[in-house]
């Protein structure tokens, strides 16, 4: 049982490599929940039930019929109480991430090197109205 009511933020950070926002989602009025692998984030999407999901987008070529492990995530988000899901991405992959796009529903997208306040006004935008 968690003791806030604050939303849920739950970011899935596979690669990293980019700044820690933890500061910058907690600022913004979410209780955050990190995780480091799809596997678990779709555990913890079932326990938590996120009002936000921040992802990358790592396209894996080796991948027959999808294009990263980004849709697992977004299947385990369907039946999910409008849970918006942020994505960041490399400009060098835009083809494949505009294939994902296609099939399931981005709320925002922000290319690497992520602008914080690009960011932060994704968040704002995604929270829910309380």
């Amino acid at each position: 049982m968690r003791a806030s009511n604050k939303p849920i933020l739950l970011s899935i950070i596979e690669l990293g490599g980019y700044p820690d926002f933890s500061r910058l989602y907690r600022d913004n009025g979410y209780d955050v929940v990190t995780t480091d692998s799809v596997r678990k984030a779709v555990k913890l999407i079932r326990q938590y039930k996120p009002a936000v999901i921040v992802a990358e987008f790592n396209f894996q070529s080796d991948f027959r019929d999808r294009t990263s492990s980004l849709e697992t995530v977004f299947s385990s988000v369907q039946g999910v109480a409008d849970t918006k899901v942020i994505v960041f991405y490399e400009k060098e992959y835009l083809h494949q991430f505009e294939r994902l796009r296609g099939q399931f529903e981005v709320f925002k997208s922000l290319e690497f090197p992520i602008n914080e306040m690009a960011l932060d006004q994704a968040l704002k935008s995604a929270k829910p109205v309380t």
